[in-house]
């Protein structure tokens, strides 16, 4: 009994501590699944704080907005134009959708500030291009130009000189008034075959046209090249187009600045450079405008490798029109002064409206039909009467240029909306006395307080107009009401110059410049008579 007893004691003791064993190693197991948890929590806590401040860095603002755009969207798919970019269609995530966006953007806006820069060099070179025409006996077509009006010089007495500001006005019309006829008609061939390989004839165009000036030995050769930059200069309205694929409503805005910036920065850089080159140019050429047209001519190559190579399609094909004659049906309307000024192409607009966009519309037109004509006739005066060198032409440019830049990233952009007519108004005031004292300047420092006046009114003039027809219409017309003053604004530049050149010939530049800084009290009055009107449907509009 007692060797028995001790035998069940150590079964015990061995069943006890197998026991004990099996509860350590539960104990053991939960420790380490609690273990397990706490750090995936912590990891996970870690991840989440790792998230929210990537999203911080990243500007949540810009995540909620653009969860608001797709709440637009699933609620107002309709107000969405036909140009926009359908979310639906696009690929992936809206992270690449942004990047791919931005990387279109940016090539059209770098195109543009090259493409500007060659067109902008030739702006200091007009006077003197026309001397060099005029000092060639044997430039037959020039010569013969200026015998058929030495009847009329005699009537009005004007000075030989006179005669080269008549002929700039001439070819100035002349190439405004086929980019004006051609651009509604390569903006709808775009619409057919899309924007990319439109865009590349355009240039292609221009690419010949800059090489034919090269060889201008003579006028009908300089006359030629303009008529083919005229026929071929679509790019700006589709430069535009592109942006409206491209942009949802929310981002337009800012694709039209980089349009904006791209014009100041060609505006000031481009006379520059055309001065320069031209003074290097005498060099190696007898003729000063080689250097200059090669200049441009090599933009204009560099913008077609761009395209080709880098810029990508803009506007599937499932959202191109199906035929050409019908896009050049809509395309007259945008040609025709009467369907223009009438504002036709814009339907369903209400009385009050579509009134008041008329007369905002004539109050454009007349505002750019005076100031073409005097901007453009500006380096012949200068350079008859204060004998401006090509450089100091240039620098004229540059002062202009940097003005202008100055107050639109400093003061245009930040109008408060439905301020945008007073603005204008007080563009349209300075722009009288600045041509006034340009006219009657006697001295350099009197004709650079004209032009600071100058430069305030092209920086503020312009651009409120048109932000304030860009609010007329519904979303979808916005586009067809823009389209239609580009055309009047087109339409105002192809008699501008001419008109104003044959004032400067007939009645010398002091007068006409006077004659037409007063006619600009007209587009100031309807400016001011329209506030009322303007105001309630702008704010409407906000």
């Amino acid at each position: 009994m007692p060797k028995r007893k001790r035998g069940v004691t150590r079964d015990a003791a061995r069943r006890q501590q197998a026991i004990m064993k099996r509860e350590r190693r539960v104990a053991a197991t939960d420790e380490e699944r609690n273990r397990r948890f706490s750090t995936m929590a912590k990891s996970g806590q870690d991840r989440r704080t790792k998230l929210i401040k990537k999203i911080s860095e990243e500007k949540f603002e810009e995540l909620i907005l653009d969860i608001m755009e797709q709440r637009k969207e699933q609620i107002m798919p309709e107000t969405y134009e036909a140009g926009d970019v359908q979310r639906s269609e696009m690929p992936a995530s809206k992270e690449e959708t942004r990047d791919k966006l931005s990387v279109s953007m940016y090539i059209i806006f770098l195109v543009l500030i090259i493409d500007l820069l060659g067109f902008t060099v030739i702006l200091p070179l007009m006077p003197s291009i026309f001397e060099y025409y005029d000092a060639n006996e044997k430039d037959h077509l020039y010569h013969w130009m200026e015998s058929k009006i030495h009847y009329f010089q005699a009537l009005f007495g004007a000075p030989d000189e006179f005669n080269k500001v008549l002929f700039g006005g001439f070819i100035g019309s002349v190439f405004s008034a086929l980019q004006f006829l051609v651009a509604p008609i390569f903006g709808s061939l775009s619409d057919v075959y899309g924007r990319k390989i439109v865009m590349i004839i355009s240039m292609i165009g221009i690419a010949i046209s800059h090489g034919v000036w090269c060889y201008s030995d003579y006028f009908y050769l300089f006359v030629i090249a303009r008529i083919i930059g005229g026929l071929s200069r679509a790019n700006i309205s589709l430069s535009t187009a592109i942006v409206t694929d491209l942009c949802s409503e929310r981002q337009r805005s800012k694709g039209m600045a980089l349009i904006g910036i791209a014009f100041a920065i060609g505006f000031i850089v481009g006379p520059v450079i055309g001065a320069i080159f031209a003074s290097r140019g005498v060099k190696f050429s007898q003729n000063f405008y080689v250097l200059p047209a090669l200049f441009a001519l090599t933009m204009t190559i560099i913008d077609i490798f761009l395209l080709v190579i880098f810029f990508k399609e803009s506007l599937p094909k499932e959202k191109r029109a199906s035929s050409v004659g019908q896009g050049l049906s809509e395309a007259y309307q945008f040609i025709s002064p009467l369907s223009l000024f009438s504002f036709n192409p814009v339907a369903n607009m209400k009385p009050a409206e579509k009134s008041a966009l008329k007369k905002i519309g004539l109050t454009y037109f007349l505002f750019l039909f005076i100031y073409s004509g005097l901007e453009y006739s500006l380096s012949f005066l200068t350079h008859m009467r204060f004998n401006f060198t090509r450089m100091q032409q240039g620098k004229m440019y540059l002062f202009s240029g940097l003005i202008m830049i100055l107050v639109q990233g400093g003061y245009v952009r930040r109008i408060p909306p439905g301020k945008e007519i007073r603005s204008a108004a007080l563009g349209a005031l300075l722009i009288i006395p600045a041509f006034v004292l340009i006219g009657i300047s006697s001295s350099v420092e009197l004709l650079y307080v004209g032009l600071a006046l100058y430069a305030y009114a092209s920086a503020t003039v312009v651009p409120c107009l048109t932000t304030i027809a860009s609010k007329f219409g519904a979303t979808s017309q916005k586009g067809t009401v823009l389209g239609i003053f580009r055309s009047l604004g087109s339409l105002a530049r192809a008699i501008g110059p001419l008109v104003s050149a044959v004032a400067y010939w007939s009645l010398t530049p002091t007068v006409s410049y006077c004659i037409g800084g007063l006619l600009l009290i007209i587009p100031l009055v309807l400016i001011l008579k329209l506030s009322k009107e303007l105001s309630e449907i702008v704010d409407k509009g906000d």
